[in-house]
């Protein structure tokens, strides 16, 4: 009976994320900071973050992240943003790697199959958007419609320059834990 308590144990999410934990802090630090840069393309904020482990509880991991990225620049949050594909295109301007990319599809993927006048128009909105601000429009996409993006956008798009930054910034911190939730789950 014991050993299939232990085995329960074991075999549970919870488990298995601190385990993951483990493993991340237990990683050389540069594999820990392209780790973080998965996660955010901050190149300060995942350096940082290799260098705040180990953590030792999640909570640990999430307040940390948290505290380092409103600590950093505007510079950095653009260099952030800048790792992110366009909403709805296939790539970024700075070339993510495999596992960013592959998250930041799957974190779209309901714009796939949104009718092509909404991916024009949201085309659109990113091109507006980009030239009024110099960067792009960074939304947290998950379990969004490719129309909900959209109304953000546009709404957005009535901003100033710094109120903006910060909105972007807000948003790329809630992408951040996704993908840190990410990691742990890998």
């Amino acid at each position: 009976m014991r050993n299939a308590k232990a085995q329960i144990m074991t075999d549970s999410p919870t488990f298995q994320i601190y385990k993951n934990l483990a493993w991340l802090n237990d990683l050389p630090e540069a594999q820990a900071e392209s780790a973080f840069r998965d996660c955010c393309g901050s190149v300060r904020w995942a350096r940082r973050m290799a260098l705040a482990r180990p953590f030792r509880v999640l909570d640990d991991l999430y307040e940390t992240a948290e505290k380092l990225w409103w600590s950093l620049s505007p510079g950095d949050h653009l260099e952030a943003f800048a790792a992110h594909p366009k909403i709805g295109s296939k790539g970024s301007a700075t070339g993510p790697k495999a596992k960013s990319a592959q998250w930041s599809k799957g974190e779209q993927s309901r714009v796939e199959g949104a009718p092509a006048a909404v991916r024009r128009a949201l085309a659109e909105a990113n091109r507006l958007y980009e030239k009024k601000f110099g960067f792009i429009f960074i939304v947290c996409a998950t379990g969004k419609s490719a129309e909900e993006m959209l109304a953000i956008c546009k709404a957005r798009l009535g901003n100033s320059v710094e109120t903006e930054i910060r909105l972007a910034a807000e948003e790329q911190r809630k992408i951040t834990e996704i993908r840190l939730n990410k990691l742990l789950e890998r």
